[in-house]
């Protein structure tokens, strides 16, 4: 389910090899990720994988999709910082979300940050389904889509991390098979970068209108602040 953003260009990144769980393989294209394949076929725990690409700006829009359906204890998207952890030994936990570092979704349709967890869209089993992510740094926010339809924001604050934040994937459950697909970004402008900045500058003043700016220029920094 392709999904289409004004201003957004192709971007190449892919699973990396060298910061995953040993429990998750990669294909030869390094774009789909299969988990806890031993011949056993059983799961040791839970197995993250993190992308190649961190991002500190702009806004980022990539596709999982679901090979096979989600099952067992938690199947995860998310993004996290280069500390987010991706292998739990033999503990069985929703891993995109465990800390402060990583910020996910659950199949189960929980959004997880720094432990907790709070309902937010309904849970998906259905093989093929496709999970969007879109970061956008610029406003600080992190929403999914599901087959194309916007689930809402799901983080804010985001923009104060001040470290890269990276795609990830996670599962507890035997063979789950995701797919990376569509990926884009925008830059931001400079004159985006600076609006930005002097937004977060005066979030403490309440009279930010009061300064002499030019009047399309406050009118920029009030619309930035309210969205």
């Amino acid at each position: 389910m392709l999904q289409s953003f004004r201003g957004h260009s192709w971007e190449n990144w892919e699973w990396d090899p060298d910061t995953k769980s040993p429990d998750a393989q990669m294909s030869p294209c390094r774009q789909a990720v299969y988990f806890h394949t031993g011949p056993l076929l059983d799961s040791q725990g839970t197995a993250g994988v993190r992308g190649t690409k961190g991002f500190t700006q702009g806004e980022h829009y990539w596709e999982i999709e679901f090979l096979e359906p989600p099952y067992g204890n938690s199947v995860m998207v998310g993004v996290g910082t280069q500390n987010a952890l991706l292998h739990t030994g033999e503990r069985f936990i929703d891993l995109i979300g465990m800390d402060s570092q990583s910020w996910g979704l659950s199949y189960k349709g929980f959004i997880w940050h720094n432990g907790r967890s709070e309902k937010y869209t309904e849970p998906f089993y259905e093989r093929n389904t496709v999970i969007g992510v879109l970061l956008d740094l610029s406003a600080g926010t992190l929403t999914f889509y599901r087959n194309g339809v916007n689930l809402g924001v799901a983080f804010t604050s985001l923009e104060q991390v001040n470290k890269a934040l990276f795609p990830l994937v996670s599962s507890t459950a035997p063979e789950t098979e995701l797919q990376l697909g569509l990926r884009t970004q925008r830059m931001s402008s400079l004159q985006e970068q600076c609006i930005h900045t002097i937004t977060q500058c005066l979030l403490p003043y309440r009279h930010a209108h009061e300064l002499p700016l030019p009047k399309s220029l406050l009118c920029q920094i009030h619309t930035h602040a309210h969205t």
